[in-house]
């Protein structure tokens, strides 16, 4: 399945791996982590009626995108926990209801306790998270998860940019997938840009990388990671796709890493 689209591909989900694609880069890194500035998700809901509406998750921030719908919103950040990053990760929770339906619900209420809470009757809409951007800063090591489908795990996700001696230095980019690396980019100032194909749980995942303004604006500039998911019956990569209708059941996810660096 994954040579016929890339001879290239990288198959996360097999068990054995050749030599070329290690995990060594993502084992005891010398670099400390870097820091999570800012996290935007974008989830898209889909009511009983078939209406939908995209509710966009931003820190600080409640923003709903949607056409005459009834919007109610509920949280409790008071016993919230945070991590390293400005994301709550446990002791919270947000309830977003649209036109009397359940429409998202984030943090520790479960569906069953949400639907208890309000009315046993209370319709739950089908929400999927679509789209996700991270912005980090420090140095250049960077992890995070994801989760490419509703029916796939999470995955551990790692970016890293270490020097590599060959005469000179050189600098290299190495993504790993669940300590697997799937791409490793020798001479990064010469392949600031590229791309690769992924198949992860039975997905079409493009990565892109994009660290031209480490070399040409280190001051101001970042570095981009994008991870999309792809259609299997569409051959072409992610910028040559031109903007379709899409089938409305069909829900793509789309991860964008913006990386800056310490000078």
């Amino acid at each position: 399945m994954v040579s016929c689209f890339s001879e290239n591909a990288v198959n996360v989900s097999q068990s054995s791996c050749s030599s070329s694609y290690s995990s060594n880069a993502c084992i005891s890194p010398s670099l400390a982590p870097s820091v999570q500035n800012s996290v935007t998700g974008v989830y898209k809901v889909i009511l009983s009626t078939q209406k939908q509406c995209l509710i966009k998750e931003e820190e600080r921030k409640q923003v709903i995108e949607s056409d005459h719908s009834k919007i109610e919103v509920f949280w409790d950040l008071t016993t919230a926990k945070y991590d390293t990053g400005p994301e709550p990760v446990d002791g919270f929770y947000v309830l977003v209801m649209v036109d009397s339906e359940i429409g998202l619900v984030l943090g520790d209420m479960d569906e069953e306790t949400v639907t208890k809470k309000l009315k046993n009757t209370t319709p739950v809409a089908k929400a999927a998270l679509i789209s996700r951007q991270e912005h980090c800063s420090g140095n250049t090591l960077y992890s995070t998860k994801a989760q490419f489908c509703d029916t796939g795990i999470v995955h551990d996700i790692t970016i890293i940019c270490s020097g590599e001696h060959e005469g000179l230095k050189h600098l290299v980019l190495s993504v790993c997938i669940d300590k697997k690396t799937v791409i490793k980019v020798k001479r990064l100032q010469w392949n600031f840009r590229g791309n690769q194909t992924l198949f992860v749980d039975g997905l079409l995942v493009d990565l892109m990388w994009d660290a031209y303004d480490w070399f040409f604006k280190p001051v101001s500039g970042s570095a981009v990671f994008l991870f999309r998911t792809r259609n299997g019956l569409d051959n072409r990569l992610w910028f040559e796709e031109k903007m379709v209708k899409k089938d409305q059941d069909r829900v793509e996810f789309s991860l964008l890493i913006c990386a800056c660096k310490n000078t």
